[in-house]
Order: C-alpha cells, then sequence, then structure tokens
C-alpha cells in the first residue's frame, strides 16, 4: 500500500492540500503505508514562536501548557498550533520502515533520529507527556510519529546529548543560512541574538564576516546575553524590536549612519519586521528566520516606508544544514558549554 511521497494520503481536512496547510491529518499508527516510516518519539522541540503563545495563553504551568499541546494534537493529528501555524520537531526511534523504503533509507530500525521538517505536518499521537521544560521549549512524550517519503531526517549524533542535539537541529536552518549570506566585511545585525538560534547566527555571522565586519547584537535583555561576549561580540544593544523606529536609531549607532548589509531576524514574537527593514541599507538582506513572521507586514511595510532590500524567508532547509549546525557546535568551545548548560541536565 503506497502513499502520496508528500503525505496527502494523511489528510482529512480540506481534501486536495499538503499535510502542512491541512487542517486535520490521520494520526492512526495501526496502519502503515510502504513508503512511511514509524519513530517511537521521546522529545519534542517546541518552535519558539509556538511555545512563547501557547505559554502567553495558559500561563507559564507545565500542566497547563501540557493539556494545551495534547488538546492540539488530538484536535489536528500533528503540533500544528493554529495562532502561530508553526510546530517544531522531535526526536526518537526508527520503530519501522517501510517496505517500499527499505532500501533506500539512510537509517535502520533501532537508529535514534530527529526530523528535519516541522510538526506542523507530521502525523503525530501523544500518549503521555512526561514533562514539559519551560524554560528550553522541549516536551518529554512517550509518542509515535510517521515520517512521509519525502521527509527529511538526521541520525542524532554519537558525540552528543540527545537534548543539546534536539537543540541545535531545531535552528540548524539559521545558521547555515547565515553562512550563505554573509560575506568577509559585512555589517551583520541580528535581531534576537541571545536565543538559541539568535546565538548560532552571531557565532556564524563573526566567523564569515572577519575581521574587518561588524556585528550588532539586538537583544530584549542583557542580563541573558553574556555569552554572546564570551564569543567575542561586543556590539550589544538592549532594545524592544516591535518598536522599529527606535531599532533603526540603535543600530544607526553603532553602525554611523551605513546600517547592515545583512539583517537576520530570529525572534519570536510578531510585529517586528519593520525594525527588520529599517536596520537594512538599501540594496542589502533582510533573513526572517522567525516564524512569528508576517509576509504583509513584510511587504507592504518595506514598500511604505520606501526600504529597497532583499527579504528571504526563512527556509528550515538547506542541503547539509544539519551537518553545518552540529559542526558549528563542535568547533566552538564557548558555543558548545552555553548550550550544554541551557539543555543538558
Amino acid at each position: 500500500m503506497i502513499g502520496n511521497r508528500y503525505g496527502t494520503h494523511r489528510v482529512i481536512t480540506p481534501k486536495g492540500v499538503l499535510p502542512q496547510p491541512a487542517w486535520k491529518i490521520n494520526n492512526k499508527m495501526d496502519i502503515l503505508y510502504d513508503n512511511e516510516i514509524l519513530v517511537d518519539v521521546f522529545m519534542l522541540n517546541i518552535d519558539a514562536a509556538s511555545f512563547t503563545q501557547i505559554k502567553q495563553e495558559v500561563g507559564a504551568d507545565e500542566e497547563k501548557v501540557a493539556e494545551k499541546i495534547m488538546k492540539i494534537v488530538n484536535e489536528r493529528g500533528k503540533m500544528h498550533n493554529p495562532v502561530t501555524g508553526s510546530g517544531g520537531m522531535l526526536i526518537g526511534k526508527v520503530a519501522k520502515i517501510g517496505e517500499a523504503l527499505k532500501d533506500k533509507a539512510k537509517i535502520k530500525v533501532g537508529d535514534e533520529i530527529a526530523t528535519l521538517v516541522s510538526l506542523s505536518l507530521t502525523p503525530l499521537k501523544i500518549y503521555k507527556i512526561k514533562k514539559v521544560h519551560l524554560d528550553t521549549d522541549q516536551v518529554e512524550v512517550e509518542a509515535k510519529a510517521i515520517i512521509f517519503e519525502s521527509g527529511v531526517y538526521s541520525k542524532l549524533p554519537s558525540d552528543m546529548d540527545r537534548r543539546l542535539a534536539l537543540a541545535v537541529l531545531d535552528v540548524a536552518g539559521a545558521p547555515a543560512q547565515t553562512a550563505r549570506l554573509v560575506r568577509p566585511g559585512d555589517t551583520v545585525a541580528i535581531i534576537g541574538a541571545s536565543g538559541k538560534s539568535g546565538t548560532l547566527c552571531s557565532y556564524v555571522a563573526k566567523k564569515y564576516a572577519g575581521p574587518t565586519g561588524k556585528i550588532v547584537a539586538l537583544v530584549h535583555s542583557k542580563k541573558h546575553s553574556k555569552h554572546l561576549e564570551e564569543l567575542g561580540i561586543t556590539n550589544i544593544a538592549e532594545i524592544d524590536a516591535t518598536n522599529a523606529v527606535e531599532t533603526e536609531k540603535v543600530v544607526s549607532e553603532f553602525t554611523s549612519g551605513e546600517m547592515a548589509d545583512v539583517t537576520i531576524n530570529v525572534v519570536n514574537i510578531a510585529n517586528t519586521e519593520m525594525a527588520s527593514i529599517l536596520s537594512t541599507k538599501d540594496y542589502g538582506t533582510v533573513y526572517f528566520f522567525s516564524m512569528a513572521t508576517s509576509f504583509t507586514k513584510a511587504a507592504l511595510g518595506a514598500e511604505g516606508v520606501g526600504k529597497d532590500v532583499n527579504m528571504i524567508i526563512g527556509n528550515g532547509y538547506m542541503t547539509d544544514h544539519a551537518e553545518i549546525a552540529l559542526e558549528t557546535v563542535r568547533e566552538s568551545v564557548e558555543l558548545r558549554r552555553m548550550f550544554e548548560s541551557l539543555y543538558v541536565n
């Protein structure tokens, strides 16, 4: 029994769409199509924008957050936040590989893997939520999930703790895309620089901009940004990224009015599009990795202020992005120590 390689055979409503935009998909685990992979899941990493929204809605309470996550998955067959539209990713152990994929898959039954596709399109059945880590967006579960034929995944590295690997792989697209965008001598503004993806992007941007470049790290609170100084980032400012004009002023001061060649937005809240656009020089590039980004606000906002900038949607996938992200953490003692202090108990 062969299903559609993109998983449309699991879509319940509305018919004719792909699993990600679908409202509800089939998460029954008793039938495995020949081109699907069944995974025993032990950890979810909820997308930062989604996790923040849930905590704002129900409060920073483990039990209430767990109830909300279960409610979403039971209603939709996947972890697809109806407010933010985002999901996250998972790690687990391969339980079964469909007959049609046994000779194609680069994994075997028993391998521990991380999915590199969103939970917003992944059939998921949660039997029990064991622990919600409110400070890291990670959720320990007893669950099962399905990977479609087109799904992307990575074997967990043997030299890293599971939670560390999950944290890094969750945002693997951000540092990989940063490496692609930043050139020697560039001025790079990073909005949300003290977070998980922001820290990785800051390190990579500094590496690729080189000694003639400049990194401007914009953070919500300086008390959470000491690790940036350990990475050699010295231009750090505390700002409210929803205030576009004030953000523009800060970046202008750091860059003597030149503004940024590349601006990277990795915040987990809404309404920061214009801060990113105004921080960028004409013909520069804005990379919106945040799932809280509104395309409408960005496109019409740039038009409204007469800014000629290239805007890139944060595609969480690029070739070899998992390997790039993991190697980034391996090559920096300071970066790895920081991530281990946050994610490894």
